[in-house]
Order: structure tokens, then sequence, then C-alpha cells
């Protein structure tokens, strides 16, 4: 099989080359050239502004045979998981050799991707590299080919252009919108009859653009707790502080500048915007990539308990006076400290006397980062809610603070009582 990965939103004429590529690939070999299509979300966590049976038409009127669709992955992971995650898929279906465009040479492609390749390490590729995100699929499949004992083949294309521009499917997209979904000229010599025709049917019915769904995101943005929001995967707790403090949403451009204050880029703010859209929890994150961890997809560095391992390296060393820069550097470069990193941990919890009656062991202990910063819990008992911060040594309150911002781990607390009184325990689950 001849492989393509894409959102295809639509399909242009850089597209059909590429699918001409895999064609003469494919009639050679005695193949068939596959489409493994990305269906919910984009590859960069939005809505498609095209749905996906349109998409699916254009991709096989372009020439392709077949179209497989990939779904669950772009509103809940980054592309550093999600890249792995679409390569062993494909790697395990069959495909031999997979076309993409690129505006470098093969030779430097490769050359770019040995040293994630040699590091094992496929996530932070600098953003000055060019092709950035093929130097992620190339290194990858070399990655897995170790692991799976198969990789695809690279067949690279230049990238399509106009005069000295890329065609770009967002450029084509705006300029859409901006002439009132009608397609312009500027936008037809981009695109190939048979995608006019198809765009322009949807855009007839109204299907075009799909858009998030705003009543359920602004509701949530609006009325989710500090606690419920820090469990929604890709949040951490400026992200949340600044949610609450911008409230009361109307429109998501607010909400973006929400998540721009708390140091989100572009990408990242999709991303949460969808998971919070989609309700998607650190708990469903973390067990997706755990899945993938067995079966040996996930490269060691991102998996879950390197997360886990790196926050108690650094909550240990700055515990000892380290700067935290320095402390995430070293354990970058394999550094490594004897005590394990717990996953349970106890803190106390301010309680007044007439709340101790309404407490039971097992009581469950929502965690959260007040508006000063301080870790607190909130007890939700028959009688009455609790609210209280945390009281924890500085190591511990470091620990937990970046399993917090980890964005995906998922901690659980609940009420437990000891000798000296009632605690709260934290365990990463």
């Amino acid at each position: 099989m001849i492989g393509i990965s894409a959102d295809f939103d639509p399909v242009h004429k850089g597209h059909v080359k590429l699918i001409h590529k895999a064609r003469d690939i494919a009639d050679k070999k005695g193949t068939e050239v596959v489409i493994y299509l990305n269906k919910d979300y984009s590859a960069n966590h939005a809505p498609f502004f095209v749905n996906y049976d349109a998409r699916r038409r254009m991709a096989l009127e372009a020439g392709a045979d077949r179209v497989v669709p990939i779904k669950g992955l772009h509103h809940r992971l980054t592309m550093a998981y999600t890249v792995p995650i679409r390569i062993a898929m494909m790697i395990q279906d069959g495909v031999r050799d997979y076309v993409d465009a690129a505006d470098v040479s093969p030779s430097q492609i490769k050359k770019y991707s040995s040293r994630f390749v040699k590091s094992g390490i496929f996530s932070g590729i600098p953003r000055n590299l060019p092709n950035r995100n093929v130097i992620r699929w190339y290194a990858v499949n070399e990655y897995l080919g170790g692991v799976l004992g198969h990789k695809m083949e690279f067949h690279f294309i230049p990238e399509s252009k106009v005069g000295d521009e890329k065609i770009s499917g967002r450029i084509i997209r705006r300029e859409i919108l901006e002439n009132n979904l009608e397609i312009p000229k500027s936008v037809r010599k981009l695109l190939p009859s048979s995608t006019i025709d198809i765009l322009q049917e949807e855009i007839n019915q109204g299907n075009v653009p799909g858009e998030r769904n705003l009543e359920v995101l602004l509701d949530r943005l609006n009325n989710y707790s500090r606690p419920r929001l820090l469990e929604i995967a890709h949040l951490n707790a400026a992200a949340v502080e600044e949610i609450v403090q911008g409230r009361k949403y109307r429109k998501e451009a607010p909400a973006w500048a929400s998540l721009r204050k708390a140091g989100y880029g572009p990408v990242l703010t999709r991303l949460a915007l969808s998971c919070v859209e989609e309700d998607v929890t650190r708990r469903e994150v973390f067990d997706l990539i755990r899945k993938y961890q067995k079966e040996g997809i996930i490269p060691p560095d991102q998996k879950v308990e390197r997360i886990i391992d790196r926050a108690w390296f650094v909550a240990s060393s700055v515990d000892r006076g380290m700067d935290s820069q320095e402390a995430h550097e070293r354990f970058r470069k394999g550094e490594k400290i004897h005590q394990p990193a717990p996953y349970t941990v106890d803190a106390g919890i301010h309680l007044r006397s007439f709340e101790l009656s309404s407490l039971e062991e097992g009581l469950p202990a929502q965690l959260y980062v007040d508006k000063r910063g301080m870790i607190a819990g909130l007890l939700k008992t028959a009688q009455r809610k609790i609210k209280s911060p945390l009281k924890l040594p500085a190591r511990d309150a470091t620990y937990i603070r970046l399993l917090l911002d980890s964005q995906m781990v998922p901690l659980q607390g609940s009420m437990v009582s000891k000798k000296r009184g009632w605690r709260v325990r934290i365990k990463v689950s």
C-alpha cells in the first residue's frame, strides 16, 4: 500500500500532485493508494472547514483508491503523540511507501532527523527547522521501524507553489470566508474541478464552514469550577485562572485571549478549547497514552511515567537549591535521583471544628489551585462544601504543582483519618 496522511481541508492541486506521485509508485508495485484522512478534528486540533464525507469524496475524485478515517486523536493529544500513533497504524495496516511534500532535499531531512532518532526524543522539535513536521514524521518512522520490525519508505515531491507562495489550505479557507462563502478566482485556480464542484455543493447545503459547538464550549468555560476545569486535559493552573478571571464568555475570541494570557500558543489553545468542547479529561488522555505505551508505540521520553519522574526530579532538585530550568535540563540529559517518584502524597488541610462531623473516610477531595496560587482541596459533603488550602512540605508542593501543570497527569484526592487528624491523600492515578 502507498499511504498519505492528511487533512485535505479542502483538496487542492498540491494534494493532487501527492496523489499522482503515490499513483505512479502504486502502479509500478501493483498496489493501491490509501489516504489516512483526519476525521473529527484537524491535525492542528481545530474543527474542519469541510466535513469528512466531502473531503473523502474529494480525495477519491483526485485519484485515491481508498480512504481510512483517523478519529479520536486530535482533540485529545498533541502532535508529539498523534504522529507515532498514526505512523504505527499505517505500518500495521501494511503501508510500505509514504508520500509527502517538502521544500528541502531528502538528504537534509534525513540529516535533521538523525539527531532526534539518536536521542529518542521527538517532542519539542525546534520551530526554526525547515519542514518541521516532515522531519518529525521521518524521525518517528525510523524509530518505529525498529520497534515494529517494518518502516515506511518515504518519497518526497517539492511543495506546490504559486509564484513564491506555497499553496495553503489556510489561505484558501480564509479567502472563501472573506468572500462571503463565494469561491473567488484566486482560489479556483488552486483547486481541481472536482474539489470546486464538491465544495460548492457543500456551501449551497450550508455545511461549510464547520464550526465549534459554541453553546457547549461557552457554557463550560463560564460555569465549570476551578477543580472541574483542572480535570480537563491540556489545561494547567495558569490557564484555569485566566479562564475564570475572563468570565463571562459570549464569543470564542475572548477565550482565546484568556489562554494566550496564560502563555498558550495558537496550537495549544486550539487543543485546549477542543478538550473543553468535548469534555476530554486528564484521565481519558492518560489512559489513551498508556494504551499505546503497551503496544510500544509511544517513544520512551513521552511515556507518562517519564512525565511523573521528571516532576519528582525537578521538585527534589529545587528543594536542594537548584534552579528549575537547570533541573529540567539535567533530567533531559539522563541524570537521576535514587528515590523513586511517590504516587501517593498526604497533605494537611485546614478544617474548622464544626466541619469535622461531616467528614468520612474516602470522601473525595477535588484538587485545584486557588487565586493566590495555593494548592487547595474542595470537599462536598451532604451538609456543606469545604474549601481549604492544603499543607505540604515544599518539595511535595512543587511536585504536585508540576503534575497539575503537566496538563495530562490525573490526580485523585480523598480524605483519610490519621492519628494527627484528617489528611488529603493525593494519588497519581
